[in-house]
């Protein structure tokens, strides 16, 4: 089952959770944004605000190979409908499509469908309408989606090698989104003064993104800090989207997999020991660690490790470049 099979699914599970990240993110940034405007705050740093969300997405780069500038119209379209951003909202449920098309035989016949009309209705979908009706109606809909293929997936998929693998790709990509997030917090916080008066809800909105915020305020009450952030979504061992349960739920999946091949299986070895010293190293932080002048250098090393755990999957179960995009 190894090779093909298992990079694309390993993508499939990576690009549906990237769907879904990248679409609460832009819903909870664009509604700050609005708030923000309605609320006469100053624009003349607008261009950095509609920034933060590029950024969120890890691709501030690519935007500006294709855009000279960073508004409203061309963010939104950027980042959900414009097929020659590889990381679009449109682009990566075409990449989840493709790849399970290849597996239409072996997969569940629900999953395809469910896919298959997710991409339907978001190739229909214009970016002129995008604005003139309501941004979140539609952002709302791609979450509505993509949690009816995760629910489809948990309902139908037996627990195997494939389960597995697609539910690897789906914590890998949750653990570098959430890292994304945080770095964009950190230059936030780098820049922000800690009285101005859109940083409550700037770090509301933070929270938001990982669907922590309710969650956050029974742990903390109504303290709303950089540094407790940064506690709550790199070390809380019971919140879905932290880091530290990313992590665990990374290392049980691929300890499940079940491998014959004793090269593999020295392979597999490696990125179990990686992936349990990378726990370990997070379980022995003190809290003044996580967040302070070194701070950035962990948020670093945490991203590093995870590019490593994506590298190394790929160059022991994949055939490189076949079918991830």
């Amino acid at each position: 089952m190894l090779n093909r099979t298992a990079e694309a699914l390993f993508w499939i599970g990576r690009y549906m959770e990237r769907v879904e990240n990248h679409a609460r993110l832009i819903d909870v940034y664009y509604h700050l944004q609005q708030d923000e405007f309605n609320k006469g705050s100053n624009h003349s740093n607008d261009n950095d605000k509609w920034m933060r969300i590029v950024d969120a997405l890890g691709s501030r780069t690519m935007y500006e190979q294709s855009y000279k500038e960073y508004n409203e119209q061309l963010v939104l379209f950027y980042a959900t409908l414009d097929r020659d951003n590889m990381n679009s909202l449109v682009s990566c449920v075409s990449h989840a499509r493709n790849n399970l098309r290849t597996l239409r035989e072996q997969a569940p016949t629900e999953m395809w469908d469910v896919m298959n009309s997710f991409y339907l209705w978001l190739r229909e979908q214009q970016a002129d309408g995008l604005l003139h009706e309501s941004p979140h109606q539609f952002l709302g809909q791609i979450k509505n989606w993509s949690n009816m293929f995760a629910g489809c997936i948990h309902s139908v998929m037996s627990r195997q090698n494939e389960w597995y693998f697609i539910e690897c790709g789906r914590y890998l990509e949750r653990s570098e989104n959430t890292l994304r997030i945080l770095c964009t917090v950190e230059g936030y916080a780098c820049k922000a003064n800690a009285l101005q008066t859109d940083s409550y809800s700037y770090l509301q909105a933070v929270l938001k993104s990982v669907s922590g915020y309710q969650t956050y305020r029974r742990q903390y009450a109504d303290r709303i800090t950089v540094p407790e952030i940064f506690e709550f979504v790199i070390m809380n061992p019971t919140f879905p989207r932290s880091i530290h349960f990313a992590f665990h739920q990374l290392v049980l999946n691929i300890r499940s997999l079940e491998l014959y091949d004793k090269p593999l299986k020295v392979a597999h070895d490696r990125i179990v020991r990686k992936l349990s010293k990378m726990i370990a190293e997070l379980d022995c932080l003190e809290v003044n660690e996580i967040y302070n002048e070194d701070e950035e250098k962990l948020t670093a090393q945490l991203l590093q490790s995870c590019q490593w755990i994506g590298d190394e999957f790929a160059q022991t179960f994949f055939l490189i470049g076949e079918v991830s995009a």
